[in-house]
């Protein structure tokens, strides 16, 4: 039998030992964060301001969803869809 370690040895000798350190890291990491004292939360703030509609990326995103969904239910029925608008 040959002395030498091969690739295929050394590599899977590697990854065992790369899963026993990123194991033992992800503990200390858990452990770390259980000794910390827990800091009062902040409230929240809404992701979108709701009486503007949101900003334009989002007006913008509504529109084209709900061109998809009526070009959807278009060709449900059997109705020809309508052209799609020009882009702005």
């Amino acid at each position: 039998m040959n002395e030498a370690m091969s690739r295929r040895g050394a590599l899977s000798l590697f990854g065992a030992a790369l899963g026993l350190a990123l194991s033992a890291l992800a503990t200390s990491e858990v452990e770390a964060q259980t000794a910390a004292p827990a800091a009062p939360a902040a409230p929240a703030a809404p992701a979108a301001p709701a009486e503007s509609g949101g900003t334009a990326g989002m007006k913008r995103r509504k529109a084209r969803r709900t061109a998809r969904h009526k070009r959807r239910q278009a060709r449900r029925k059997g109705k020809p869809a309508e052209a799609p608008a020009a882009p702005q």
